[in-house]
């Protein structure tokens, strides 16, 4: 899939089937997260991958009230769990790159799904002391995001997006630029 491509068509997908993923892609798929760019290359992330069906359940559970994403992380074949080390990131002017360093590889792992045919949709409202203890994270991870991973039951929809002169600034902030 070309670059540009699979950034205009990726869409947060919220209603999966529950057929199995071939290894092979999931292994791709993890490939793209695992040479994320980093914080002085410290690669402060980690993955688990959960496909117990009540397991799945569970951490569907551990979602705020109201998230519309409960449903998708009981559907999807599996559901991926992005965990950060904060010590091994930086922190600098009280910026903590764990958090930067971690929606990198998220992100290159959600094109890579997308251009492997498959759905995501980056989870973060979430109690994490909760998902802590059904995943047994170590007290030094942080549990960043989850998404489910699966075949999509349905395309989604491209929202309404801003315009570049709504956000894009020439040479200083509010000097509009047209481009």
């Amino acid at each position: 899939m070309e670059l540009y491509t699979a950034l205009e068509n990726r869409r947060s997908i919220r209603k999966y089937n529950t057929d199995p993923i071939p290894e092979e892609k999931l292994k791709r798929i993890l490939e793209a997260a695992r040479i994320a760019p980093s914080w002085k290359n410290q690669q402060c992330w980690s993955f688990i991958i959960v496909r117990d069906a009540a397991k799945k359940t569970r951490l569907a559970d551990t979602l705020h009230k109201g998230n519309p994403a409960v449903k998708a992380i009981q559907q999807a074949y599996a559901t991926l769990v992005l965990c950060a080390d904060p010590s091994a990131s930086g922190n600098i002017d009280g910026k903590e790159y764990y958090l930067f360093d971690a929606a990198l590889a998220m992100q290159q792992l959600m094109l890579a799904a997308h251009a492997e045919g498959l759905g995501t949709c980056c989870v973060a409202w979430f109690d994490e002391q909760a998902a802590r203890e059904i995943l047994n994270v170590p007290p030094q991870q942080k549990i960043v995001a989850l998404t489910p991973l699966g075949i999509p039951a349905k395309e989604g929809t491209m929202p309404p997006r801003k315009k570049l002169s709504d956000f894009v600034f020439a040479e200083e902030w509010g000097q509009k630029i047209e481009l």
